[in-house]
Formats: C-alpha cells, structure tokens, sequence
C-alpha cells in the first residue's frame, strides 16, 4: 500500500525539528562553561572591557600561572585525589555490602535497619554536635576527617539497594544450591550485575568529594597541609577579590595595556576550569557503565 505525501513528510519534519531543538539545547548547556574556558586564556586587563564569547582575544596563560604560583596548590591537589579515590572505593563497597544484606528477604532485621538509615537522610544532629562528635573521636585535623564521616550514605544506599532487589532471584539462588556463600553470591554474582548503578553511585560520590571544601574549613582548617585543592582555590578566589576592593585605581589599571593586573573574574574562570578538569577526564570514562545492560549473560525469570 503507498504511502500518502504526508505519512511520508511527517517524520522528516519531526526528526528535523528535533535535531535543531537538541542542538540548541545542548549550545545553551555548554556555552557558559566554554565561555569561562576563553575567559580563563584571555588577558585580564582586556577582559574588563567585556566581548569575550567563544575564544580569547588576548591569548594568555597569566591566570593559570598565578593559579599554580604557589607550591601549596599541588599538594592539596594530591590531598583532593586521595580523598576522592578512596571515598570513592570505600564508599561504594560498603554501600554496596550494606545494600546486597539490606536486600535479601531472608534477613530478619532488614526493615529496622532500613529505617534507621532512611531516618539519617530526615533528622540530622546539627553542626555543632557533629563538630564535637568528631572532636571527641580525635578527627580534627587528620586525614581521616575526610573519609569515616561519610562512607556511607542513605541516598547512595537505596539506590543499590533498590536496584539488587531487581536483579533475578534465580541466579542467586542457582549459586547458593551449588554450595555458595553469601560472600560467592556478592562478589561473583552481585557485583559484576551490578556495575551500572555501582558506577552511577561512585561518580556521585567522586564528584561531591571533589566539590567539598566546608568541611575543610571547619575540620581541617589548623593543617595547611590538609587543605584541598578546593579550600585552596576559594581562598585564592577571596584573596584576589580583597585585592581588587583595596586597589585604589582599579581603574587606571585596567587601562594599561601592560599590565599585568590578575582580575578576580581571569581568576575566577582559571580556577573553575582547574576544578572541574579531571573530574571532565573521568566523567566519559564512566560513562560507558552507565547503559550496561542489568542482566548481560543472565537466565530469563
């Protein structure tokens, strides 16, 4: 049977207008970020004068350079990577332990302990008990203050947990009529399964611990050599704005074409695009983990 003119035109409209739709949506979502990167290679005294869309006018590495300045940023660089890999490692495993017993419906006290965790997410002490908490379990001002106080996370939880309660029943229990532990089931069987949400919940994880620097000032604001590279860069980012509010002749700086004045805007995007760099050059590594299929090689219920 032919097909009318219309039957045929429709899809062609439809998949044309969408793809404009989703180009522009996706220009909108990057222009911002690709506008601080042109910003962060532009000269600062020629990005007062405004203009700076999709590239520098003034090439320059002047902002990167008073960034990197000083010798404390690589060490609370490597401070921020260490914190982050092992919240991250340590994070989901024992999410994901917590989850995979949490999950099981022959564990009787799986519903209290459920609610006691979902109840963390609703009532939370407060800052004050919480500072005094890790005072009296001597965390001020180590390492640790950074990983104990949030290996686990209730969020994080219900969703592993969620996502073990869908995987199918009857591989589990294929392995455990076989003579296999719990232990076999969740490092064999459970975790392989469920490497998408594991690496859903690791990104997660990697990215908020990346992002933190209150509970650097709070817990680890005494040791210099504590500090993330996050505290560092706000600190830098206040410095330089206090700089620019006690110049007298801002202004006369600005329009000398030799200066080399570092603005708290220049600043500003140079330190953003130093923050959201590696976890960008992570970010496509994961990605992949994310449409894995649920049940690759399993049995049909």
């Amino acid at each position: 049977m032919k097909r009318s003119f219309g039957s045929r035109v429709e899809p062609i409209v439809f998949n044309t207008l969408n793809g404009l739709f989703m180009t522009a949506f996706a220009l909108i979502m990057i222009y911002p970020f690709w506008n601080t990167v042109a910003i962060s290679f532009n000269q600062a005294v020629d990005t007062i004068r405004g203009g700076i869309t999709f590239a520098p006018r003034r090439f320059t590495l002047e902002n990167y350079r008073m960034v990197f300045a000083t010798g404390t940023i690589y060490n609370a660089f490597f401070i921020s990577v260490a914190r982050t890999a092992i919240n991250m490692v340590s994070g989901v495993f024992l999410t994901a332990m917590i989850a995979y017993v949490l999950s099981r419906p022959y564990f009787i006290f799986r519903k209290p302990f459920t609610i006691i965790l979902v109840m963390s997410m609703y009532v939370n002490a407060g800052l004050i008990p919480t500072y005094f908490l890790i005072k009296n379990l001597h965390m001020i001002n180590t390492f640790w203050v950074y990983v104990i106080p949030g290996m686990v996370n209730a969020f994080n939880f219900l969703v592993i947990r969620t996502f073990m309660k869908t995987l199918p029943e009857s591989i589990i229990e294929s392995v455990r009529i076989d003579g296999g532990s719990d232990f076999i089931i969740f490092f064999r069987i459970v975790l392989p399964l469920s490497l998408p949400v594991l690496a859903t919940i690791g990104l997660f994880i990697a990215v908020n611990s990346w992002n933190s620097w209150f509970d650097t000032l709070i817990y680890a604001s005494g040791k210099s050599y504590l500090h993330t590279l996050q505290y560092k860069l706000m600190e830098y980012l206040q410095s330089s704005q206090a700089q620019a509010r006690g110049s007298s002749d801002v202004g006369a700086m600005a329009m000398s074409k030799t200066s080399n004045l570092v603005t708290p805007v220049s600043i500003r995007a140079a330190i953003t695009v130093v923050a959201a760099a590696p976890i960008i050059l992570i970010y496509p590594f994961m990605q992949r983990y994310f449409v894995v299929g649920l049940n690759v090689g399993g049995v049909k219920e």
